[in-house]
Order: structure tokens, then sequence, then C-alpha cells
């Protein structure tokens, strides 16, 4: 059975999904969206919304309990882990409202179940065919573990499971120094677990610019966090009281919990993408700077194309295709210069090209940085945080790449993410006027420095 042809032809709800879809029926298009769990997908209700609620959580207890320090006499109670999920799940549930009665008005069929692809830009769910004259592959990400690694949701879990405790565990091993990684063993030192960080990596946030993983290990020590990088994972034994983890060289790290936080792969096994011909590595589908697959009018958008698995890519992309279907002709995403934070205590974020990766591109003597001690910006020193702004450019060229450590930095990265793209001078940043006291204040001190004039820098 077949039940009509959509404009655009949608599989999965995610986060470039339905951007995909409400941008495709704000152009009039007319959109078919298959979705076999909730609107919003990974990001919304399993990803960064409640991850981020946990966070905040969490910044709420440290304050609390370093509260005497700001004159405020307080005491930490301890943390009730049901009012906790409680507050992060009715954040998730207003937006997923929001969503649902956006992407209802917007008149998108919503299909509900497991879609697969059965033929050129065509979906099958349950009984019933659908076509589109644009068919977008949006079906998102899973979350990865290692070989001979079995997740069984009670002692080893991942952050799906994490989200989802009911108490504190008083001891937990974090297996992956990345972006996922370090927000759950931030949370848990918060609420006052005992971290261990297992990295089979040299550092921490391996994506980011040495110093900015260096910076972030410093603070996660200060905090008790242990630390193991350079040190692979080999085995876990788990029983009734908890986990025995060994690393390289023999050495066994027991605690409650082992957290699986190795990565993100793509869902793309029998979604028939293979069957019909689809591009494909390792699972991801395969684009061009367009999201063009290698099959006619067939795009692949979000955490299943090669790249940062972000939701605001996916957003962008999404809405990119739908621009693209429609004829607007949009320009390429330039994927360094998409954002990118990590919502830690400390949090750590950046835009474009880290120093190394500006120097093998450009050669050592082309390349100029400067680096702008948080310990000079007002606020930052009234919020009690430590940190840097790091400037990489083309020397007598524009700034190339942006990075930032402290508390709060991850809201400096809008007016990073411009200066990046629009291939800003130092010269054209360091006039703008920034508000007193603000730490945005230290982009604008920073980028005084690069061009030869520093204020409250040194020379």
């Amino acid at each position: 059975m077949t039940d009509g042809e959509f404009d655009v032809l949608i599989l999965g709800a995610g986060s470039g999904g339905y951007a995909c879809a409400l941008r495709a029926a704000q152009l009039g298009l007319s959109v078919g969206l298959v979705e076999k769990g909730n609107l919003g997908g990974t990001c919304l209700h399993i990803g960064c919304i409640p991850t981020k609620a946990l966070l905040h959580a969490a910044e709420i207890a440290d304050q609390t309990r370093e509260s005497a320090q700001f004159g405020v006499t307080a005491t930490l109670d301890g943390i009730d882990m049901v009012g906790v999920n409680s507050y992060k799940d009715k954040v998730v549930a207003r937006l997923f409202k929001g969503l649902t009665g956006l992407i209802q008005g917007r008149g998108i069929t919503v299909i509900e179940g497991e879609g697969r692809m059965t033929g050129l830009r065509q979906l099958t769910v349950g009984d019933t065919t659908y076509a589109g004259r644009h068919l977008v592959l949006a079906s998102g990400s899973y979350s990865r573990s290692l070989p001979g690694l079995d997740i069984d949701g009670e002692r080893v879990l991942t952050s799906e499971h994490a989200l989802r405790l009911d108490r504190v565990p008083s001891s937990v091993v974090v297996l992956g120094g990345g972006v996922i990684g370090c927000e759950f063993a931030s949370v848990w030192a918060s609420f006052g677990a005992e971290v261990t960080i297992v990295e089979a990596l040299p550092r921490l946030l391996p994506v980011e610019d040495e110093a900015s993983s260096k910076a972030l290990e410093r603070a996660f020590r200060k905090r008790r966090i242990q630390i193991r990088t350079g040190t692979p994972f080999q085995s876990v034994k788990v029983a009734d009281e908890g986990v025995a983890v060994t690393v390289e060289g023999g050495d066994v790290i027991e605690a409650e919990l082992l957290l699986v936080a190795v990565g993100r792969g793509p869902t793309s096994d029998g979604l028939g993408y293979d069957e019909q011909g689809v591009a494909m590595e390792r699972g991801f589908v395969l684009a061009d700077e367009r999201c063009r697959t290698n099959l006619e009018n067939v795009y692949a958008v979000g955490d299943i194309v090669p790249g940062l698995q972000l939701a605001h890519r996916g957003f962008q992309q999404g809405i990119f295709v739908a621009e693209d279907i429609a004829g607007l002709e949009p320009s390429p995403i330039d994927e360094a210069g998409i954002p990118r934070v990590t919502y830690s205590h400390p949090e750590v974020a950046s835009v474009g090209l880290d120093e190394a990766a500006a120097r093998a591109a450009y050669s050592d003597d082309a390349v100029e940085t400067v680096t702008y001690d948080l310990g000079g910006n007002g606020k930052s020193q009234i919020l009690m945080t430590q940190g840097f702004v790091k400037l990489v450019r083309r020397k007598d060229g524009p700034v190339i790449g942006v990075h930032l450590v402290g508390d709060r930095v991850g809201e400096l990265i809008g007016e990073a993410q411009l200066i990046y793209n629009w291939e800003a001078y130092a010269e054209d940043v360091a006039p703008l006027v920034h508000a007193h006291p603000t730490q945005t204040e230290a982009l604008g001190e920073a980028h005084l420095a690069l061009a030869g004039k520093p204020l409250h820098a040194h020379a």
C-alpha cells in the first residue's frame, strides 16, 4: 500500500530532521516526518537538554557548598535525585510540548513508527509505503560500546542509563574523556561522588586546543577528579557491589558504576540504506558539502554524516537542505565555523581552528596566537572562575580560531562565531564596545592584545 507523495520525506525527527521539516513547511513544501520515538530525538530527550539540566543542578550544588566565600550562609544537606530528575523531566516536557505544537502548526504530517528505505526516495512504515520527491535521511546516533564490553544498565551504563539514575553513586569510573564523559564526570563530582576518568588518548577533549585540554585537566584535578589519560581500557568485572575496571598496565580501579562514554555511532543498520545503494563508510552516510548523497534527491543530515555530532550542526544542515530543495541556493556550511561547547565546570568552548591545526594548514611562521587570562576580567573575578580566551590568527590576517575556558564561557561563543565566520581581523574587533562588567569584555581584551594595544593585559 502506498500513501501519496510528499515534496520532502524525512526519516528521523531529531535535531536535523525536525529542523528540515519546519523550514520546508515554512517554505510551502509538503512534508512527511517519520519517527519511531518522540519528536526531538536524542538531543531533547536523552542528550543535550537533560544533561545540561543536570549540569545546572550541579552548579547549584557547588554554589551552595561554596556560598560562604560570597558571604552567604547556606548548607548543602544532600542531593535529592528524585527532585533533580523531576526538574530535568519538566524542562524536557515543556520543550517537547512546544516542539509538538510547532510541528502541528506548520501542517507537517507526522508518521509514527519505524521507517525503512525500501526504494529510491521511498520509506516503508509498517504496511504502508510513503514517497517523496526528495528524501532526507536523519536517523541519528546511538551510544557506542567497546568489543567485549557488555552494557547491563545496572553497573555498566551508557549516558541514557545515567540520566535515569535515582541516586548519586558513591564512585564512578568514566570510560572516555570526550564531551559526554567530561560532562557526567563534572556532574557527579559536584554531587559528591568519587570520579575517575579513563581515556586512551593523551588528553581530555582531544578535539579541542591542547591549552584548553590542559586547563580542564588542571581544574578537574583541583576538584579531586582522578584523570588517567593515555590509559586504554582492558576489561571490567561486574559484581553485586560494583565494578572492577582493569586498564593497560594491569591497574584495577574499583567503583560502584562504570559509565561507557566512548562516543556515538551512526544509526543506520537495518534501515535499508545499503540495499538501496546509498554510499556509506563505517556505518556513516557519505554526503557532499550540500548534504547530498550519491543518490539523486536523497540528502543526509545530522549524526549519520561524518563530522561533529552536535545538535546545532544538525539544525543548520536541516535548514540548509530545506532551502536547497526550495531552490534558495544557500551557501554550504563551514564545518570549522560550527561552535563547540563542553558544559562542564569549568566550561570549554571553541570555534574555528585550534593552534595545531592552524600551524599544520598555514605553517608555523604564518600563525600568531594570544592568550588573555580571565584573571584580568572583572565579571570572572566576581564569579570566581579561572580560565582564558585564546585567539589564533593568520599573521596580518583574520582570526581563524577562538578558544575559551571558564565558567559560563559557552555564552560567549556567539560573538566568537561571528568573529570567525565573518573573517574579522583583530583590528576590526578591538574598537567594539563591550559592556562592563561582563565576560564578553574578555573577548574584546584578547582582540585588543592581538591588535597590539592591550588594556588590562601585559604587552
